[in-house]
């Protein structure tokens, strides 16, 4: 026996109806250290009475390929935040110049020990494929040499590494005022690439993109009926649409889209202060309309809060008028309002603490060798340490969460949670969503990326379950039959509050349901995650905080009034930190599936899933083919390259 086998001995999947009565036994004596492992907790400062994990257990925590990626990536935005103190330092002959200096000389060693770090690691992957028990004898080689690196940058976690950076921004000097140009924000990216919404952000295209290939492309909704809170007349409807449309022949043919944001009334109820500036969250209704012979949405008109008698109507008007800087203004209430809603809601809440529930039940309640634990362990890899460091470090007193956004932290926390508790399992999946929000039909909208490329990846997914599950369950009386399963259910019901879960009693139910788990912890996650690094990381066109309130009306603006609700740019400065780092790590792409500690063997050993022509093999041929055909579509539309299957992670681990 090779030394791989003995260290790292295989499960062969079983349910525990077909196992022998010692291998109950086993089963039980597993899942009860498990759950000694694993313990339910509602009550974690900054997301009390949302299920999670009470700790990380060592099994849990990223493996070291992670690690560096993620300091890597920390590395470039320390270079850049560096430089731009720099320049600062150097424009106003401020002492911390010297400090930024030699900080810069230090960061240029660590990326260097770094890639030194990496070279070392891709060698050791290398020597395993080819002599897996030689590249044992260099893991204590390979540990050592990165835990040395690690140790000099401080940053032996994800949280370590949060608050490494947190104190280096403390040595700096705090600007408390608002840009007076764009160029400032602009001049935020010194070493790193200023992104490409940046030169268009401000063209109503570009804002109407948002809704349907942005960060948050989950709001948008068909109507046939304008809701009594957006008195919008049929003549205001054809001066913004043109002599050939009309309000009711829009309605009636569909073309009519809703984004109302009445959950943030909680939020907006209360402004917040950072460095004792008052900033605000807004809760708006816009309306977006296709033209007749149209196929892209624009918009018709915003109202800046839900009630109309406080919020006037804004229209489009045209860049640089009066007007023109109302409705600029009008667009960046919406645009604060998408932030919170993404991030607290979309993001954290329907992706990261859903997924919580799933990692720590499956945990729980599946015993290692159950082929549902088999199947959802890689899915859930990082997500209960990533949780756990963002609970600590990202949506606290004090992180840039609190800085960011608008609301008193406070009420930032609870909205989560209750958007998490009021989660609807069965609702939101990918078919019943679209179709509940009136987005399901490409005829009717047919300019929707979001919506075309994660049907693709929805399917290929439910495809591959159904194959998987068909292995182990013969017919419904097995999976009736199978005392953990139930378990599970129970769990993400009661423990978990999970809303609308219910006992799975059949296979077609099972199939749904795990489709539902492995797409939000890969595809959903990659559609909300990865934008922030193109959209969001650029304050002025996307941010968490309105800096001056809402506008009491469309005419009487200028361009400085406009510049001012957004962020001091050192607060700019820290979204763009945090942002590009969550928005930048892509680690193990789906349908990739390892073990995720060294030596990263293949997860799946039994032969009935990884035969030639079986359910894993064709799986990853779907993916293949999705990558081709979102990549021809890019070539025929504006590129939105958020759900190419080589870019979805595995798991949550970001």
């Amino acid at each position: 026996m090779s030394i791989v086998s003995r260290l790292f001995p295989r499960l062969h999947p079983s349910l525990p109806q077909n196992d022998s009565a010692s291998g109950r036994r086993q089963r039980q004596k597993q899942l009860k250290e498990s759950q000694q492992k694993y313990v339910w907790d509602d009550q974690i400062p900054n997301v009390v009475g949302v299920p999670m994990a009470a700790s990380v257990p060592s099994t849990d925590e990223p493996s070291l390929p992670w690690l560096l990626l993620v300091l890597e990536t920390g590395l470039k935005i320390a270079e850049n935040f560096l430089v731009v103190k720099l320049e600062n330092g150097r424009q106003k002959g401020l002492a911390e110049n010297a400090s930024a200096q030699k900080r810069l000389a230090e960061n240029a060693s660590a990326q260097k020990r770094l890639a030194e770090v990496r070279t070392r690691l891709a060698a050791t992957q290398a020597l395993k494929s080819s002599h897996p028990d030689e590249a044992l004898t260099s893991v204590a080689e390979e540990v050592l040499s990165a835990a040395k690196h690690i140790a000099v940058q401080h940053a032996d976690s994800f949280e370590d590494m949060l608050a490494e950076f947190k104190q280096l921004v403390a040595e700096f000097e705090h600007e408390t005022s608002q840009g007076n140009t764009l160029a400032e924000y602009e001049a935020l990216f010194k070493t790193l690439p200023l992104p490409t919404i940046a030169h268009a952000f401000m063209d109503d295209a570009n804002f109407a993109r948002y809704r349907v290939a942005g960060p948050n492309p989950m709001l948008i909704r068909g109507i046939d009926v304008l809701p009594a809170t957006l008195p919008l007349s049929a003549s205001q409807y054809h001066a913004v649409m043109g002599a050939d449309d009309s309000l009711a022949a829009a309605l009636a043919e569909h073309r009519v889209y809703l984004l109302d944001y009445q959950e943030l009334d909680y939020l907006a109820a209360v402004p917040g202060q950072t460095n004792g500036l008052t900033k605000h969250v807004f809760a708006p209704i816009a309306l977006f309309a296709i033209p007749k012979g149209g196929t892209q949405i624009v918009p018709v008109t915003i109202q800046c809060g839900q009630d109309p008698a406080k919020h006037p109507l804004f229209f489009p008007a045209a860049q640089g008028s009066e007007l023109g800087w109302g409705w600029q203004m009008a667009k960046t209430v919406v645009q604060v309002a998408d932030g919170n809603y993404h991030e607290l809601f979309v993001h954290l809440a329907r992706t990261h603490l859903v997924m919580e529930a799933f990692a720590v039940a499956t945990h729980r309640c599946l015993a290692d060798n159950h082929p549902i634990n088999v199947l959802l362990v890689p899915h859930c890899l990082g997500t209960l340490f990533i949780n756990n460091a963002a609970a600590k470090s990202l949506i606290s007193p004090g992180s840039p969460i609190d800085h960011v956004f608008g609301a008193p932290i406070e009420r930032s926390q609870h909205a989560a949670g209750v958007d998490r508790l009021g989660f609807d399992f069965y609702a939101s999946m990918l078919p019943a969503d679209l179709a509940a929000r009136r987005v399901d039909d490409p005829a009717r909208l047919p300019e929707y990326p979001y919506r075309d490329d994660a049907q693709l990846v929805w399917a290929a997914i439910k495809q591959w379950v159904h194959d998987y599950v068909g292995v182990y369950y013969a017919d419904d009386a097995a999976l009736t039959g199978d005392s953990e399963l139930a378990e599970w259910s129970k769990s993400l019901t009661s423990d978990g509050k999970i809303k609308g879960f219910k006992p799975i009693t059949h296979r077609a139910q099972l199939i749904d349901v795990l489709t539902m788990a492995v797409f939000t912890a890969t595809a959903q996650h990659s559609a909300v995650n990865f934008p922030q690094k193109p959209l969001m990381t650029y304050a002025p066109a996307i941010t968490g905080a309105g800096w001056q309130d809402a506008p009491a009306a469309q005419n009487g603006h200028n361009e400085q009034q406009w510049l001012a609700m957004f962020p001091p740019v050192d607060t700019a400065l820290e979204q763009l930190n945090l942002l590009y780092l969550l928005g930048s790590v892509h680690f193990r792409a789906l349908g990739d599936y390892r073990s995720n500690h060294i030596p990263y063997l293949e997860w799946f050993e039994d032969h009935q899933i990884t035969r030639d022509g079986g359910p894993l093999k064709q799986f990853q041929h779907a993916l293949r083919a999705i990558q081709t055909q979102i990549e021809a579509r890019n070539t025929e539309r504006i590129a939105y390259d958020f759900l190419l299957p080589n870019g979805i992670p595995n798991s949550i681990n970001i």
